[in-house]
This record gives C-alpha cells, sequence and structure tokens, in this order.
C-alpha cells in the first residue's frame, strides 16, 4: 500500500509536520509495511515557514519583531538565494495574544514591515508573504510605516486601525523607495476585497474579536485609510486578507498567488499523488471554510487530478457527505467522535494515531 500524508495543521494541538507524524505512526500500526509519502501542507497561514523549511533549500534568518501590540517577538524568515519566505502570522498573529488580552482594534502589523526589512538588509530581491491567521485589522498600515511611510495629523500608522482614524494624509514614497525593485507575491486564498460587507472587518472581524456593534466604525477607519492612500487598491481581489495587509502588499506591487497552490508546488505534491494509491489529509476543524482555497480543498482537487482518492482526517467533522463529495473527498474521520472531545485535546498525537490507524483497516490492503 502507497500512500501520501497531507495535512494542515491541527490549530491550537498539532502542526502540520506534527499532525503527519502522528499519521504515519498510527497507519503504520495496521500496515507497517506501507510506502508512505510525506508532504506537509500550509496556505499561507501558521505554519508556512515550517513546512517550506523541509522543502526549500534555504537557511532560517533569526530576528526580534514588535507582536500585534508592540511587545518583543521572535520570528524567522527563510533565505533561499535571493528569494525570501515570510510568514506574516509569525509578527501579527491571531495565536501571539491570549484571548483575554487581544485588543483588534489597536493590534498593528508593524513586525512584517521588519521582517520585510531583514529580508531586503539579507540580500533578498524577491519577497513571498503567506498570509493568513493574522490578529491585526490594520489594512497593513503597520507594515507600511515599518518601511518608511508616513501620516499627517492626529493619527498613527503603527496604531492598528484605531490609529488611522485621526490621519489627515499618508505619504508612501518612503516605504517604496526602501523596496523599490524587490519583488512581492502575497500568497493568500482570500479573495476578499478589504472594505465593505465582504471586506475584511465584516467577514473575518470577528474570528479576531471585533463585535458586531464596532464592526460599522472599524470598516469606516479602513476606508478612511483606503481614501488617504487608494481607494481603487482597496476593492481588489486579496486585498482584504490577513485583516487588509494584502491591500498594503498590492500598494507596493505585490502580485497574488494561491496560497495551497504555491506550497503544492513546492512540495512536488502532484508528483507525488500520482505516485500513490490514497491521499490523506487533515486539520482541526473540517467545515464548509474548507471549500474555500484551503489546505484539504487543495489536496483533494490534486488527489481527484490523479484520480487517487482523498479522505481526511479532523478534530471535528462539521460538513455534510455530499458536500463533502463535492470537493473529492471520499471519507472524513473525527476524533472527537472516535476518542471523545477530552480525550481529543489532552493527547492530539495519540488520539490522531488512534484514528489513523483504525482509518488503516478500512483502506489498508
Amino acid at each position: 500500500m502507497r500512500i501520501l500524508i497531507a495535512p494542515d495543521k491541527f490549530a491550537g494541538t498539532l502542526t502540520a509536520v506534527e499532525a503527519a507524524a502522528a499519521i504515519e505512526e498510527g497507519w503504520r500500526r495496521r500496515d507497517p509495511g506501507a510506502e508512505v509519502l510525506v508532504a506537509p501542507m500550509a496556505d499561507g497561514g501558521p505554519g508556512f515557514i515550517d513546512v517550506l523549511s523541509a522543502v526549500v533549500d534555504g537557511k532560517l534568518l533569526s530576528v526580534t519583531v514588535r507582536g500585534p501590540l508592540g511587545e518583543e517577538t521572535p520570528a524567522t524568515v527563510l533565505l533561499a538565494g535571493e528569494t525570501a519566505y515570510v510568514e506574516t502570522a509569525q509578527a501579527c498573529g491571531l495565536h501571539l495574544v491570549e484571548p483575554k488580552n487581544r485588543r483588534p482594534e489597536d493590534a498593528s502589523t508593524y513586525g512584517v514591515g521588519q521582517l520585510i526589512t531583514a529580508a531586503v538588509d539579507a540580500g533578498a530581491r524577491r519577497i513571498i508573504l503567506g498570509l493568513g491567521g493574522s490578529g491585526t485589522n490594520d489594512a497593513g498600515a503597520g507594515l507600511l510605516a515599518a518601511l518608511g511611510a508616513t501620516g499627517g495629523g492626529g493619527g498613527r500608522l503603527d496604531g492598528g486601525a484605531a490609529g488611522l482614524a485621526g490621519l489627515t494624509a499618508v505619504d508612501l514614497d518612503g516605504a517604496r523607495a526602501r523596496v523599490e525593485g524587490i519583488e512581492f507575491v502575497a500568497a493568500s486564498d482570500v479573495e476578499n476585497p478589504m472594505l465593505g460587507l465582504r471586506g475584511a472587518t465584516n467577514v473575518f472581524g470577528s474570528q479576531k474579536g471585533i463585535p458586531d456593534e464596532r464592526k460599522p466604525e472599524v470598516d469606516g477607519w479602513l476606508t478612511h485609510f483606503a481614501e488617504l492612500a487608494d481607494r481603487k487598491t482597496a476593492n481588489k481581489k486579496g486585498a482584504g486578507a490577513a485583516g487588509g495587509l494584502g491591500y498594503a502588499l498590492l500598494l507596493l506591487g505585490a502580485e497574488r498567488v494561491s496560497g495551497i497552490d504555491l506550497v503544492a508546488e513546492l512540495t512536488g505534491l502532484k508528483r507525488k499523488a500520482s505516485q500513490v494509491d490514497l491521499v490523506i489529509s487533515g486539520e482541526g476543524a473540517f467545515d464548509f471554510q474548507s471549500r474555500d482555497g484551503k489546505v484539504i480543498a487543495g489536496v483533494a482537487k490534486i488527489a481527484n487530478d490523479a484520480m487517487r482518492p482523498c479522505v481526511v482526517l479532523a478534530g471535528k467533522v462539521l460538513i455534510g457527505s455530499r458536500e463533502m463529495r463535492s470537493m473529492g473527498v471520499e471519507s472524513a474521520y473525527a476524533l472527537v467522535d472516535t476518542v471523545g472531545e477530552e480525550q481529543a485535546f489532552a493527547d492530539p498525537h495519540g488520539s490522531l494515531a488512534t484514528v489513523a490507524e483504525r482509518v488503516a483497516r478500512t483502506w489498508a490492503r
């Protein structure tokens, strides 16, 4: 039996690399002679550097940057020749702030600009940024400030969304001069614009802690900023990614690409899928959001293109069989249904291995 294990992270419990190891461990208990190919995946969010550092021939540069609320935060840049890979969540991720301490209206992307600066100073001429998992909603103004953009009036570019309210002018010349000649690639599967009902605040604000009653004012701050900087760019696909971080990168001339497609290419996922009998993916919650450019949807498509069955192991399965099959997924198995929710969180590695062993009973030949 030849299998390909290509999971996403199990948010809050296992990285994609750890999840892949647990699935392989469990499968081998039932089928020790299996030929196993492993390709941990990411869509640009947390785990982006962890996954790519295993397949890209490069070196990791350690830096210290400002976190979402200004705290010193360790981060890494993956350097491969003149190309640098940046995981923006390392500097502005939701996971960096405890739920009780989150202040999304004050959170800034300044640290992402510091990561870009570190990459440029290290000789990078092409910077690929994975977007996702952000705890910020500042339209990328902090990033621009770190690169040299300035604002007029009583506002602050590095003061989060709330800092945008008092701005009377925005000058991007300093930021553009700092990165002149640098090619930017924004890897994200979010196609939302930055403003309005489908924008960053209204669609993704709740998961960052912005109450519904605050969304109109916060969206208004971003609208004000866009009117000073470039309103037309705010309407482009992907401008709303990572709380508007996509907007700031588009202002710098970034090209937007699919995060899952980028990672799949770098990990050789298509080639590996054609060499196996079964493809296994996974994530923390297999739900309706999994359909929209996420890892499982991408892996399932590649498996189907290779005419190989794809099954999913997840913490929870919150999607019906009809929707599942429309994505190209044959079956899905939930940890909470097998070991219970308490055990799944107490021992995620062991629980995932247990489920993988049971799946092997059905699928192993």
